[in-house]
């Protein structure tokens, strides 16, 4: 029971509240998250940092009408909280539940969607000229932070900003600005903020005219604001005609308040720089806010994490050691990845040989064109980009790498689906995405053997982009610790089962699904189904469709979209041929939130679903 929190309905009980019961409220929403995400995990660390802030947002502002755009989503659960969906978080990330990220067709406090990082200023922006436009009233305020500010559109945004009627908050949680430097910004701030000062400032304006005193006065005033604020960060922002205000306590509710309250009513871009604690209040988050940014569950009274037993060896953790292998093989071999590291398993790269190790911050696009000067150089770049973030680099991956042809391997962690991140992280497009690429090869391993193999066939490949795509979570139990490495054929795929009643072809781990479906199959009806591992979507083995189209039937399986891919590559090639052909794959709709294994079931991609499909072909 929550004596202020269980009767907050929406934010007209948060502007309800007296001042001075706002930190108590803070208090319990932070309590709230952490007893939520103890058991039901999510991204922790973000969001008990911006607890004051959010509910300082929903107190000065007239939320709804006043929108709020968040970046990330990382920070917005004490949002969702104040937003008439206390009770609902419980089922954050969960099937049919809450989505891990604001979602516009959740709830009308969720002005702009979000799941990759970088969006919150130009979508902020958006929404501030179609307010003009419009002669709505509204304000509109981008949240921005945890690291967002380092991705490339944080700044196209900021570049466009300086016509627009928005407030941007930069919530540093010591990640990229310097920390606040002493009492005279807190004066400076003071002064900035106040509305007499503003109102006098505007004043003299219109008493000067437009004539060159005005100018002289302006420019002295703007040079002098610019030298105080330069040693603040804040400086950068002023150049690009962005008032800059800051730094201030991002954990004082109450100073929040106060600032806020001065900033709503002033027009043009504006910028406050915050400092916040990610993991705030919650000691073992504070100590360790990488780990507990996504800490999985733990005892919210003692801080210890539950470990999650894994029924093998995650993909990352292979990758990560095979690229550790392979510089010790080769000095050319450097690792990039676009603030990655610990999810994609290059921190064994970082900590053992740090100096061939590069984080870029989250900027995709740079990344691979930072990959393909170092190929260009004679490196031998493995860049690694969740599946679903390389979307964001598709233009550097055709003009910078493909149409180079320099020996860039792009290692597409979370390929397929994802699970309880949901819609925005699902790996579906990457296969349809790059398949029309000339000059790119396509491969997925379909256990962790087949990882390594194909990192080193990628290491030996000479031109264009070397694409290598996998899964999240964990492998099939193969062993490959201190396994000898080979280089495969490229374009070559493997026979996994013989069989002449039909044949299935299959790419990445789905192989292995397809070959205990025709196992069922004999079992069930006698037949004999030949399972074919891929390998390669591109370049493409045409003589396995040879001895596919012998079995006069055919079944596709991958975990990517169903359009664009596997499916669409064997359907082209045997247009007009008769034989019938049907693919499987995620369907041509956006997968939310759930495990999964139940994902990959609802999509047919698991032993059940692919036995159905079989039955179904060998009927026709």
């Amino acid at each position: 029971m929550y004596r202020l929190l269980d009767n907050i309905g929406g934010p007209e009980d948060v502007r309800a509240l007296p001042a001075e019961r706002l930190e108590e409220l803070c208090g319990e929403v932070r309590d709230y998250i952490i007893r939520c995400c103890a058991d039901n995990p999510g991204h922790l660390g973000s969001s008990l940092g911006a607890v004051e802030l959010c509910v300082a947002l929903h107190y000065v502002f007239d939320t709804p009408k006043d929108k709020i755009v968040f970046d990330v989503g990382h920070q917005a659960y004490a949002h969702k909280i104040l937003t008439g969906r206390r009770e609902s978080f419980r089922q954050n990330r969960m099937p049919e539940g809450l989505s891990g990220f604001p979602n516009r067709s959740e709830s009308r406090f969720d002005a702009f969607g979000a799941g990759h990082s970088s969006t919150s200023v130009s979508a902020a922006l958006g929404l501030a000229e179609a307010a003009r436009r419009l002669s709505s009233g509204e304000k509109v305020v981008a949240v921005i932070g945890d690291g967002a500010m380092t991705g490339g559109m944080a700044f196209e945004g900021l570049n466009n900003a300086s016509d627009e009627d928005v407030l941007i908050i930069l919530n540093d949680n010591n990640q990229s600005i310097d920390k606040n430097t002493g009492g005279f910004h807190d004066y400076l701030l003071r002064l900035t903020t106040d509305k007499r000062y503003n109102s006098i400032k505007r004043r003299i304006w219109d008493t000067l005219g437009e004539g060159r005193l005005r100018s002289w006065v302006q420019k002295m005033t703007l040079d002098t604001k610019s030298n105080l604020v330069r040693g603040t960060g804040g400086a950068l922002f002023e150049a690009l005609g962005i008032r800059y205000f800051g730094p201030v306590d991002g954990n004082n509710v109450q100073e929040l308040v106060q600032v806020l309250g001065r900033l709503r009513p002033l027009k043009g871009p504006r910028l406050l720089h915050i400092h916040t604690l990610k993991g705030k209040g919650f000691a073992p988050a504070e100590a360790d806010p990488t780990t507990w940014h996504a800490p999985g569950k733990f005892n919210p009274e003692t801080g210890e994490r539950i470990p999650t037993k894994y029924a093998a060896d995650r993909y990352q953790d292979v990758f990560g050691q095979t690229l550790v292998d392979l510089a010790r093989l080769d000095e050319r071999v450097v690792g990039v990845t676009p603030a990655m590291a610990t999810g994609c398993g290059m921190t064994l790269l970082a900590t053992q040989m740090p100096e061939r190790f590069h984080d870029v911050g989250i900027a995709e696009e740079h990344a691979v064109t930072f990959s393909a000067g170092m190929a260009a150089g004679g490196l031998r770049p493995f860049c690694n980009i969740y599946s679903s973030f390389s979307q964001r680099a598709y233009d550097q991956i055709i003009h910078d790498v493909a149409l180079q042809k320099l020996p860039v391997v792009l290692c597409f962690d979370r390929a397929g689906l994802v699970g309880e991140d949901g819609a925005t992280h699902q790996g579906s497009f990457d296969l349809a995405a790059f398949r029309s690429i000339p000059g790119v090869t396509i491969c997925a391993p379909r256990n962790e053997s087949e990882l390594r193999n194909m990192m080193f066939t990628g290491l030996r490949s000479e031109t264009g982009p070397f694409i290598i795509r996998y899964p999240r979570g964990c492998g099939e139990g193969t062993p490959w610790r201190d396994e000898p490495m080979s280089a495969l054929p490229v374009g070559k795929g493997q026979c996994l089962r013989d069989g002449d009643d039909a044949a299935v072809l299959a790419l990445g781990p789905m192989a292995n699904r397809a070959v205990e479906a025709a196992e069922a199959i004999k079992s069930k009806t006698g037949a004999e189904v030949a399972v074919y591992d891929i390998r390669f979507l591109k370049p493409f083995d045409e003589d396995i469709l040879a001895r596919a189209i012998a079995c006069g039937r055919i079944l596709t399986v991958e975990d990517g979209t169903v359009k664009g891919g596997l499916y669409s590559e064997v359907a082209e090639r045997l247009a007009g041929s008769g034989i019938p052909v049907r693919g499987l794959g995620i369907p041509d709709s956006f997968i939310h939130q759930d495990r999964q294994s139940a994902q990959r079931h609802a999509c047919g991609l698991d032993t059940e679903g692919i036995t159905k499909a079989l039955e179904e072909l060998l009927k026709a």
